[in-house]
């Protein structure tokens, strides 16, 4: 049996006695679930992005489904979207029965290639996907004419496009981040919904709780207890016990992202020039919020890819892929889907491993990490 005597995961939250307090008080308190933490979390995190309202999901997953449905998508639409994500982001498309369509991606960053996109009289939504932190380039997507944008923000929380923080809304309807443990702030599990949109607003609270309400009754009430159930909604609620955690994660958020670009400057410092890898692309007019670090692995090192993954687990570096083009999963598979879809996204994914991120890293880590690396890749 071999004794790993470190391991560096690729991401983890960073609690400390602070945010531990906060949950403690919020037990204390008369209200666990559905009271005004909730609130409160969703309108600090809505002033941090920029926006007019925020709703606050059990996840991200759910957090999208609502968007999608606070939209109206529904059956007979198209959304198009990048296959360089987690599944989330078309499934919640297929859950309300609307087509799902994949487009590629830029080599030189994961995201969405805007140039081949391809519309139709159907397409409804385009989803882009912020792939790392890093922002696609949201201007040249809102020139697309007769579609709505809806942002999967899930790793960039705290990045920025053009000077405003991803959220600000200045291209698109909402937009989704993520709160699960490895991303930038954690409410263990959970997600959120921005938008500048008051119909949008009031729908997604409909939505994730039973499609139910008090307000705007299209039946006279019974009494005071009466509410009615306007849509076919979830119980999507987030508690607030986890409001009070990501409450108290908001306040460190700038100092979270600040930590992430300085360790990626490191890496790609001392990286430079090296023989094994390249990484991914920050555009000028962008502000990565580094959720990931991910390598690209040079051709001559693609095929012992599944070799080199093993052994760097294998030496305490707790890498990972992301991701795995969706479509070829095989539910999208009995859809129809092919592989070879979308080439350069393959490409992508054959050479992608994402390396150690997150605010707690030390310069002691990141040199395990460099050592680590150039000695595993080096024996290929």
């Amino acid at each position: 049996m071999i004794i790993i005597s470190k391991f560096l995961p690729y991401g983890k939250q960073t609690i400390d006695n602070e945010d531990i307090e906060e949950v403690m008080k919020t037990l204390s308190s008369d209200f666990i679930t559905q009271g005004p933490k909730i609130e409160e979390f969703e309108k600090n995190l809505a002033k941090y992005c920029g926006a007019k309202y925020a709703v606050a999901f059990n996840s991200g997953t759910s957090a999208l489904h609502g968007a999608y449905f606070a939209l109206g998508l529904g059956k007979g639409d198209e959304i198009i979207t990048s296959p360089n994500t987690f599944v989330a982001t078309p499934n919640a498309g297929l859950y309300l029965e609307a087509n799902v369509q994949f487009s590629d991606v830029e080599k030189e960053t994961g995201n969405l290639d805007i140039s081949k996109i391809k519309t139709n009289d159907n397409t409804k939504l385009i989803t882009p996907v912020h792939y790392s932190g890093n922002p696609v380039d949201l201007a040249e997507l809102s020139e697309i004419d007769n579609v709505k944008i809806i942002e999967d923000g899930a790793h960039a929380l705290g990045a920025e496009y053009n000077g405003k923080k991803i959220g600000s809304l200045t291209y698109s309807e909402m937009a989704m981040f993520s709160f699960h443990p490895v991303k930038h702030i954690t409410t263990g599990e959970g997600g959120i919904i921005v938008t500048n949109d008051e119909e949008y607003y009031e729908r997604l609270q409909l939505f994730r709780s039973h499609g139910i309400t008090k307000n705007n009754l299209i039946n006279e009430p019974h009494g005071d207890w009466y509410y009615e159930m306007q849509h076919l909604g979830y119980n999507y609620r987030i508690t607030d016990i986890q409001c009070a955690l990501g409450l108290s994660q908001l306040k460190k958020l700038d100092s979270f992202v600040k930590s992430r670009r300085k360790i990626a400057k490191t890496y790609d410092e001392i990286f430079e020039d090296n023989p094994y890898f390249d990484m991914i692309l920050e555009k000028e007019n962008c502000k990565s919020s580094y959720h990931l670090y991910p390598i690209l692995l040079k051709d001559k090192f693609i095929k012992n890819k599944k070799e080199i993954f093993e052994k760097l687990r294998s030496k305490g570096l707790g890498v990972q892929v992301h991701y795995i083009p969706v479509y070829k999963q095989p539910y999208y598979q009995k859809l129809g889907f092919k592989n070879d879809l979308c080439p350069v996204c393959e490409e992508f994914y054959a050479k992608e491993i994402s390396i150690p991120m997150y605010p707690t890293l030390t310069d002691e880590d990141i040199e395990f990490v460099k050592e680590t690396l150039y000695k595993v890749i080096g024996e290929f």
